[in-house]
């Protein structure tokens, strides 16, 4: 078990963790108490106890049988205490707003967590919809205009990335560490980064980090159809979203007696 600052982890809390982290990683997709025990190595006995606990407190749903299991809605609750209560996020919606009234295009807010970005905001666009970009979504921090505009914030040898293969969302994800990292050379030249269809075929991506710390740990950015990418539009989404930066960055410095998360 992991220790932190000198703590040692408790086990049951560890197992707790576990299990709503992989029920709401499989979303619609329910799961038996069998496999839930295997999947996380716990005896079926003390698995049965700890699901019963979290039905009962609504962090975990079962069907009308009792034999399938789901995220319950407790942690709609605290994934939305979580966006209200963060100073950041809610300086930051109003420009996503007016930055998608200006461009038409999809505008993200997201934040970096381990080797991922979580998306925290978002503002389709009103001519294509992506259910892929909702709240809470993750993807890995070096396969997007998100991810990299953060990963380009810190030196090449301080990236959370691990010892794991690159994950390859799609042909044109940098799986190759030596391609990533002159990738990451070029956002920090040009002050932003470029998403050309690496998160999602047909789509592109700019990303703007926000620096309202050292390192930035959340980013803006704009997707837009690969169709509707002219030369003329990505030089108007690369001005307006450095100037919607611009403006976020002069309202973020901490604030006294507000907590600076991180």
């Amino acid at each position: 078990m992991q220790e932190r600052r000198g703590v040692r982890g408790v086990k049951s809390a560890s197992r707790t963790v576990a299990l709503l982290e992989l029920l709401a990683e499989r979303g619609e997709q329910p799961s038996r108490l069998d496999q839930l025990a295997e999947d996380l190595g716990v005896p079926r006995s003390s698995m049965y106890q700890l699901l019963q606990t979290l039905v009962d407190s609504g962090w975990v749903r079962t069907d009308a049988t009792g034999s399938l299991y789901g995220i319950g809605i407790r942690a709609l609750l605290t994934g939305t205490g979580y966006l209200d209560g963060d100073r950041r996020i809610r300086v930051v919606r109003p420009y996503l707003d007016e930055a998608s009234d200006a461009l038409g295009e999809t505008i993200h807010m997201a934040r970096l967590d381990g080797r991922d970005v979580v998306y925290l905001a978002t503002r389709e666009s009103h001519e294509y919809l992506r259910t892929i970009s909702r709240v809470g979504r993750r993807v890995p921090a070096h396969a997007g205009a998100l991810g990299k505009a953060l990963l380009a914030e810190r030196a090449d040898d301080e990236l959370p990335l691990g010892e794991e293969p690159l994950t390859g969302l799609t042909e044109n994800t940098h799986t190759d560490r030596g391609a990533l990292l002159a990738d990451l050379a070029r956002v920090r030249e040009r002050g932003y980064s470029i998403d050309r269809e690496e998160t999602v075929p047909g789509i592109a991506g700019f990303g703007f980090a926000l620096h309202d710390g050292t390192p930035a740990t959340d980013a803006i950015s704009c997707s837009v159809p690969v169709a509707r990418l002219t030369p003329e539009h990505e030089t108007r989404i690369v001005s307006v979203m450095s100037d919607i930066r611009a403006r976020i960055e002069s309202r973020l410095p901490p604030v006294s007696g507000v907590p600076d998360w991180r």
